[in-house]
C-alpha cells in the first residue's frame, strides 16, 4: 500500500514510518500540508495518514487537502480522550477514519486495510444508475444528467449506498455500518452533515432534489417528477 504520511514531529514521524515499513507499506513523508499537496499532485497514493493536533486549527490540514482536490481516503491519528463530537468534527472536515493514541500497530494495520477495502471496488458491472445519477465505480466518477460531480471519498461511498438501494430506504444504521464501519450509533450528526453536503453538490444547477429524507426511517434517491 502506498501511504502519504503527514507528520511534522520527527520523533513521531520516525516511529510511525518504521512501523508502517515493517508492515510492508511504502511510505512517503510530508512535513507540512503544502508538501503533502505537492506529493499528491505527482503520485498516486492509497491513502493519507495524518497526525491530528488538538488545537483550534488542528483540522486545517484536512480542509486544505480536500480544498486542493485530495480524493484519497484520509486516516487521522488523534490524541487520547477524543469525544464523540470531536470525532464527528474530524469526519465532517473530510477525514474518513480516526484512531486514538496510544494504539497497537496491529490495530492500525487492520484499520488501514479496512479503509482501503471500503474504497476499492471490484465489480463485474462497473456502473450504477438511479434516475439521472450515474456512478462509475472503477473510475470513481459521478455524473448527474451527464454533468460531472466531484465528491470526497466518504461522500462517494454514501451516494453509492443510496444508489445501490434506489428502490428502498437506506437507514442510518446501514450508513453507519457500510460507509463509516461503525458497529454502533455514536449519536453524532455526521450522517446529517454528510447528507447535506452531498445533497448540495448533487442539486447544484438542478431543480429536483436528488435525495429524499424519509422522516423516522432514513434516506433514498429521489424519484424524478414526471
Amino acid at each position: 500500500m502506498n501511504i502519504l504520511l503527514l507528520e511534522d514531529d520527527r520523533n513521531a514521524q520516525a516511529i510511525v514510518r518504521r512501523g508502517l515499513d515493517e508492515l510492508g507499506h511504502e511510505v512517503q513523508v510530508a512535513v507540512d500540508v503544502d508538501d503533502a499537496c505537492a506529493a499528491l499532485s505527482h503520485r498516486a497514493f492509497d491513502l493519507a495518514l495524518l497526525d491530528h493536533m488538538p488545537t483550534l486549527d488542528g483540522l486545517a490540514p484536512i480542509r486544505k487537502l480536500r480544498a486542493n482536490g485530495c480524493a484519497v481516503p484520509i486516516f487521522l491519528l488523534t490524541g487520547a480522550g477524543l469525544r464523540p463530537e470531536d470525532r464527528a468534527a474530524c469526519l465532517d472536515a473530510g477525514a474518513d477514519e480516526c484512531l486514538t493514541r496510544p494504539f497497537a500497530f496491529i490495530e492500525l494495520a487492520a484499520r488501514l486495510n479496512a479503509l482501503v477495502r471500503r474504497t476499492r471496488i471490484t465489480v463485474h458491472n462497473a456502473t450504477l444508475t438511479a434516475h439521472d445519477i450515474e456512478i462509475d465505480l472503477l473510475r470513481r466518477e459521478v455524473r448527474r444528467s451527464g454533468r460531472p460531480i466531484r465528491l470526497q471519498p466518504s461522500e462517494f461511498r454514501l451516494l453509492e449506498q443510496l444508489v445501490r438501494h434506489a428502490d428502498g430506504i437506506v437507514t442510518r444504521t446501514m450508513l453507519l455500518e457500510r460507509v463509516w464501519a461503525y458497529g454502533f450509533d455514536p449519536r453524532t450528526n455526521v450522517i446529517e452533515t454528510q447528507i447535506s453536503r452531498l445533497r448540495a453538490k448533487l442539486n447544484r444547477g438542478f431543480e429536483q432534489d436528488a435525495i429524499q429524507t424519509v422522516r423516522g426511517a432514513g434516506y433514498r434517491i429521489g424519484a424524478l417528477s414526471t
